[in-house]
């Protein structure tokens, strides 16, 4: 078998990277539908819950939405439940929004299923190759979400 080019593992990395992506919207629409929520809900409820209560200002720096944008997305996560409002323990001038921790229940019985075919794939790898991959993904992660925020900052 002949053995291919940089330029062709490029390319096939290339595709994978856009059918992961496709793969991964599907997945977090579906799974926001069900829950009542729309795909940017969905992935500002990760945001809350990995990286915990934060302001309106911090919570518009990380997704590079727009203040007003911001405000009523913070609305509709409260009016449906999913997070609140409240305020900083450390600052009672400042308002926090937080990822209200029984949404988890929520949404965990969608995820069992996919949780669990990710376990089993997990285990056809090594640590080491695991490794490589996690590091892959937080790399990926990190330049998609400053693309993201470039691209909400333009006109």
């Amino acid at each position: 078998m002949p053995r291919r080019t940089r330029r062709q593992v490029l390319d096939e990395l290339a595709l994978a990277g856009r059918a992961h992506s496709t793969g991964v919207v599907l997945f977090h629409a579906a799974l926001a539908a069900k829950q009542g929520l729309g795909p940017t809900e969905t992935k500002a409820l990760d945001l809350l819950e990995r990286l915990g209560p934060m302001t309106a200002g911090e919570f518009g720096t990380r997704t590079g939405l727009a203040p007003a944008s911001i405000t009523g997305l913070i609305d509709r996560l409260e009016q449906k439940g999913f997070a609140k409002r409240v305020k900083d323990p450390a600052d009672g001038r400042r308002v926090l929004v937080e990822y209200d921790p029984a949404s988890s229940k929520r949404f965990a019985p969608h995820f069992m299923g996919f949780m669990k075919d990710l376990e089993a794939l997990y285990e056809g790898y090594t640590l080491e190759e695991l490794e490589v991959v996690r590091r892959f993904l937080v790399e990926v992660a990190e330049i998609q979400t400053e693309a993201a925020v470039k691209l909400n900052e333009l006109p």
